[in-house]
């Protein structure tokens, strides 16, 4: 089945999920082979679980200091990037999670920037204005915490969440978050989980 065909199949999955609220906490075989299918390129290291994970319970921060948890869903599907102002790869992929925020963010998708271990907030701010990042807020995880909780053993590692903040795929290493292949898969995650 090509990849364009596979959206009528995921919207009648996601139309039948919706009608029962437990089978949305696990991603069923068939969509999860069909997601699978739709990796092309850099997307091939999308890794899709069997089974939405528990939310983290960890806090991270913002620039004021305010506390915020993943657990605390707000109804969206999140791409939550871990990345560093140091790191190579970081500097190559954040333009495209920018751009990813800019084409399908808001009531039903945000994408979350986590600047994790030491990272200085001028030096965040330089590096945003450096790559042109101007429509994601500065997130912080100056100990590493939250992202030791995620396994991050080497930048950047993206996890997506579903609506209830359950982690539902992860990939590691840097992607091409705009690409054909990044926003159907994207796309479907919205519809499926609307």
């Amino acid at each position: 089945m090509k990849p364009s065909a596979l959206f009528p199949a995921l919207l009648y999955a996601a139309i039948s999920l919706g009608a029962n609220p437990v089978a949305a906490q696990t991603i069923s075989p068939e969509v999860r082979v069909e997601l699978m299918d739709m990796r092309v390129d850099q997307m091939r290291k999308l890794k899709v679980l069997k089974e939405a994970q528990d939310p983290v319970q960890i806090s991270f921060t913002d620039p004021a200091g305010n506390e915020h948890f993943l657990s605390d869903s707000d109804g969206k599907i999140r791409v939550v990037n871990f990345w560093a102002t140091w790191c190579a790869p970081c500097r190559e992929e954040m333009p495209a999670l920018s751009e990813l925020q800019t084409l399908l963010g808001g009531d039903d998708f945000l994408v979350m920037a986590i600047a994790t271990g030491r990272n200085r907030l001028v030096g965040i701010e330089r590096f945003n204005t450096e790559f042109g990042v101007d429509n994601l807020p500065i997130l912080l995880d100056p100990r590493g915490n939250l992202g030791a909780q995620f396994g991050v053993l080497g930048l950047p590692l993206t996890v997506i969440l579903n609506r209830e903040g359950q982690e539902i795929a992860r990939l590691t290493g840097g992607a091409d978050w705009v690409s054909d292949s990044a926003l159907e898969i994207i796309r479907a995650i919205i519809a499926l989980e609307s």
